[in-house]
């Protein structure tokens, strides 16, 4: 397969509908902040969970954050989330107001977006620098990333997440890299194994000078590589990489084609 028909494919990959029929989650009978299972959203309501059902959706009983905190604490219970990483996650309106938080191990049973940074990072010659995910991450262990990927957190700017999330998987301070860019934003929609990820994913390109190496800080990447170009091409098409970062290297350095 060339590059340009394992693009295609890879992008077939990240937009693909839920496994299973999902209904709409909603704050009022207006405002749609992600869906759920039937099956799930039963359970939750049998078990005294704050939400009901109308013709076509389940709305949360208000306030909603306390209602999000206990579904969420419900899910853990239940093994039906990630792992729990006491970490908040903003929750949005389908127009990109937040409306409310919920720790990010529920996101996915839940079906609610989830926003996204990732860094490319180069070297001077225009090596790519890439990272290995550690081997007990809860997902995609062991396959090769971006320089650095991340979820923003509820209440950080995507730049305060590139500036904190590179530091923390990379050792790097963004001030010390050269022609640090927006390129861009796309979105993934696909089934994964707690749920359904619809993550919008915010890309971003820079340079590490001579005499700097990304170093991890946070035990979540077990190794870093700097990459040829044709190289990074085969190991693409390999399927050595995460999916997300599979499509953003490729688009990123497209004139590997």
């Amino acid at each position: 397969m060339d590059l340009t028909a394992w693009i295609a494919t890879q992008r077939a990959r990240a937009d693909r509908p839920p496994l299973m029929p999902r209904s709409r989650l909603m704050l009022d009978i207006a405002t749609c902040i992600g869906s759920i299972e039937l099956a799930l959203a039963i359970r939750l309501q049998s078990d005294g969970l704050p939400l009901r059902p109308t013709d076509d959706a389940w709305l949360i009983n208000a306030p909603l954050d306390a209602s999000l905190e206990a579904i969420a604490k419900w899910l853990d219970t239940h093994h039906l989330g990630s792992r729990w990483r006491n970490e908040l996650l903003s929750v949005t309106d389908p127009a990109g107001n937040t409306v409310a938080s919920i720790e990010r191990a529920a996101v996915r049973p839940l079906g609610i977006t989830t926003h996204a940074v990732h860094l490319i990072a180069q070297a001077p010659n225009g090596d790519a620098w890439v990272q290995q995910r550690a081997f007990d991450k809860a997902t995609d262990p062991g396959l090769w990333d971006t320089t650095m990927g991340g979820l923003v957190s509820a209440g950080e700017s995507i730049a305060q997440t590139l500036a904190r999330e590179t530091w923390e998987e990379a050792g790097l301070h963004i001030e010390a890299l050269q022609d640090v860019a927006p390129r861009g934003r796309f979105t993934v929609r696909r089934p994964v194994d707690n749920g359904y990820m619809v993550e919008h994913i915010h890309v971003y390109s820079a340079t590490v000078p001579n005499g700097l190496a990304p170093l991890n800080q946070d035990g979540e990447v077990a190794a870093f590589e700097c990459v040829p170009r044709e190289v990074l091409k085969q190991r693409l098409l390999a399927g050595e990489f995460t999916l997300e970062a599979g499509l953003i290297l490729a688009d990123a350095w497209h004139d590997m084609a």
